[in-house]
């Protein structure tokens, strides 16, 4: 929901130094101790990922630019928008939280082909397929989720 890559997950731990002793690589062909700079600073023998650079780099970048607020207001607008798109199907008469039948993938489907949008489905359990919202990009609108709604019961009138 922050919108971060996916490679820029993080393990934090207690103990310093722990996480590199192990899975230091140790190879002297690929971190030569002889540079002229500090070489406390190369990343690639501290990253699991060996030589790839250190991917939570560009979190950091993303907190700076943020901050602790603009991820929050980022989040909770997210939220909003599940509880307001909850609330609108449950307040829809055409609609149920679970629908009964064999109707997500043949709309799903139908978006497809008219290109208008894509949202994944899924089984619960031993119901049918669903619809399954995720809403974790921060430019969506209540507006995009009228017109998804919207999309959802003109495809499905049309079966």
């Amino acid at each position: 929901m922050m919108g971060v890559l996916l490679q820029c997950s993080a393990i934090l731990l207690r103990e310093k130094g722990i996480l590199q002793g192990c899975n230091q690589m140790c190879a002297g062909y690929l971190f030569q101790q002889d540079k002229q700079y500090d070489i406390s600073y190369d990343t690639g023998d501290k990253a699991i990922q060996c030589g790839r650079h250190v991917d939570i780099f560009k979190f950091w970048l993303m907190w700076k630019a943020k901050g602790t607020v603009g991820f929050e207001q980022q989040i909770n607008k997210c939220l909003e928008l599940s509880e307001y798109l909850y609330s609108k199907i449950c307040n829809r008469e055409d609609f149920e939280m679970v629908f009964k039948g064999e109707v997500a993938p043949k709309i799903k489907a139908l978006m497809m082909e008219s290109g208008t949008t894509m949202v994944g489905y899924q089984p619960q359990g031993d119901k049918a397929n669903f619809f399954r919202m995720v809403i974790s990009n921060p430019a969506a609108t209540k507006s995009d989720i009228d017109f998804l709604v919207e999309e959802i019961e003109r495809l499905g009138q049309e079966l």
